[in-house]
């Protein structure tokens, strides 16, 4: 009986040994994981930006506003009109309201001369809402940014589905270039000179 306990301690001791073995392996190995020096990072590409200046409408939508952004540099000026455009339908990062349908696509963008053609999907007609200062905005916060981001394009014509129109929602002719018109930014009041 003697015999049988000191064998049943034994393997007992046997199969602790083991197990401490076991895990000390496995601790050891986690450690020497964790404290080797990891291999330095591929460097990231760095992505040129340039700010550009948007134009989207004022709460009551009586006027334009500018609204800054910085966006990623394209290859081609057609890529880059396009893209500029297409934050236009992003919408609005502060406190102005929105020009363009978010459902809308930039199809493209394709300069002719100083005239920028800007393709847009059939989205871009069918929710723009109804009413002539919301197409008047559209049109113009379109043509204001593109003109004002890009010194070489004069005027800028619609298409969509690549086909030029004559409207949007029939208040406005989009049949010819549209050239910039920044009166219909709203410009800060002058402050008014304090009484002596």
């Amino acid at each position: 009986m003697k015999r049988r306990t000191n064998r049943a301690k034994g393997v007992l001791l046997i199969a602790f040994l083991v197990f401490a073995v076991v895990v000390g392996l496995m601790v050891f190995r986690k450690y020497r994981t964790a404290t080797q020096v990891a291999p330095p990072a591929a460097p990231t590409e760095q992505v040129d930006t340039r700010v550009v200046t948007l134009f989207f409408s004022n709460q009551d939508g009586t006027s334009l506003a500018r609204e800054g952004r910085e966006i990623a540099v394209e290859d081609t000026t057609d890529d880059m009109i396009a893209s500029v455009v297409d934050e236009l339908v992003v919408g609005p990062l502060g406190d102005l309201a929105p020009t363009l349908p978010h459902n809308a696509k930039v199809l493209g963008a394709q300069l002719k001369g100083d005239v920028a053609q800007v393709d847009f999907s059939k989205e871009l007609v069918e929710s723009l809402p109804e009413g002539s200062s919301a197409e008047m905005s559209a049109v113009y916060s379109v043509v204001d940014t593109v003109v004002a981001n890009f010194p070489q394009v004069k005027a800028v014509q619609f298409l969509v589905d690549g086909v030029p129109v004559k409207e949007l929602k029939g208040h406005l002719d989009v049949s010819a270039p549209i050239a910039a018109d920044f009166t219909l930014e709203k410009k800060e009041a002058p402050a008014a000179p304090e009484k002596q």
